[in-house]
């Protein structure tokens, strides 16, 4: 049977990939190409932010963890390594809630000085431009289809839809909870930096991460809630850049590639519920991922998929 997948981002890739393993004929129609959207600009490390609810959310992003283990181990051309890293906080914190989901975390006993509290742990960290690619890759392999198409409105003449439109989904089906929430960040050159570190003490509309990837390393960012400006910011680069020099002196040394602004499709909740139109046509609805998508995405591709295969057979 055929599904119709709304989005081209790292949602919509991997709900299309979990639905052709499921033997669907699926085809892909986005505004934007992979390369093209928000999620290409991600860091991209495994880390649940800005996504609720907390349990939904927690089990997800375990179900993720361990796909992108697998992936990593299996198939190298994925861009996922996993990386060992710190996150620094100025105020001592109760261990977040997916704890429990990631390998060897554990309480940093003293704190870096200036810090009241720290732990570490390893977690998957994704080389976008690689894994969009990868991802695409698997699609068209197993015989799905990737069209670039601005859609009016929602498809009606397909029997079934999955609608991974992130942000669109603001004005593809009138759903006003969505909200940008603006992200800037930096790629420098890779100087042979290895760990990744985060520091989430700042609050408000910035905090301070760097991410090594496989061919550069992510310095951020920024949260600045209903921002719509793609445009970077010269000020706010510099100083992304200053804090991030003074956490990791070895960034002194690395090149500015290029500076690049994503937006967050922010939502009070993630939806992801289905949905019978009078038409008939049945929906699944999968957006406002906030800034977990890739930390997300397989637990909530499988859930998809679960859908799917109801509404199929009832």
């Amino acid at each position: 049977m055929r599904v119709i997948v709304i989005g081209a981002g790292v949602i919509g890739l991997t709900c299309a990939t979990r639905l052709l393993d499921e033997g669907f004929d699926v085809d892909v129609v986005a505004r934007d190409l992979p390369e093209e959207t928000t999620s290409a600009v991600a860091a991209a490390i495994w880390y649940p932010y800005l996504a609720e609810p907390v349990d939904k959310v927690t089990a997800w992003s375990a179900t993720s963890y361990q796909r992108f283990i697998e992936l990593g181990k299996t198939d190298p051309d994925t861009g996922i390594r996993m990386r060992w890293g710190t996150e620094l906080h100025r105020l001592p914190q109760s261990a977040p809630e997916w704890a429990a989901s990631v390998r060897g975390f554990q309480r940093v006993s003293p704190p870096p000085t200036g810090f009241r509290d720290a732990w570490r742990f390893e977690t998957p960290v994704i080389d976008m431009a690689i894994y969009l690619d990868w991802l695409s890759r698997r699609i068209t392999e197993a015989g799905g289809r990737i069209t670039r198409m601005a859609l009016p409105g929602m498809p009606n003449r397909a029997p079934l839809v999955v609608n991974c439109s992130g942000l669109a989904a603001r004005s593809l089906v009138g759903d006003l909870d969505l909200t940008p929430v603006r992200g800037q960040v930096v790629r420098l050159s890779q100087v042979g930096l290895t760990e990744w570190l985060l520091d989430a003490s700042a609050g408000g509309e910035t905090s301070t991460y760097v991410v090594p990837r496989i061919n550069d390393i992510v310095v951020g960012g920024t949260a600045q809630h209903g921002d719509w400006n793609r445009r970077p910011d010269a000020d706010t680069a510099a100083e992304m850049l200053q804090h991030a020099r003074a956490l990791v002196p070895e960034l002194a040394e690395a090149e500015v590639l290029t500076h690049r602004v994503g937006l967050r499709p922010s939502r009070s909740t993630i939806r992801l519920e289905t949905e019978h139109t009078p038409d008939g046509t049945g929906i699944v609805h999968c957006y406002g991922h906030g800034g977990a998508g890739v930390t997300l995405s397989w637990g909530c591709a499988d859930e998809v998929a679960a859908k799917v295969r109801n509404l199929v057979t009832t």
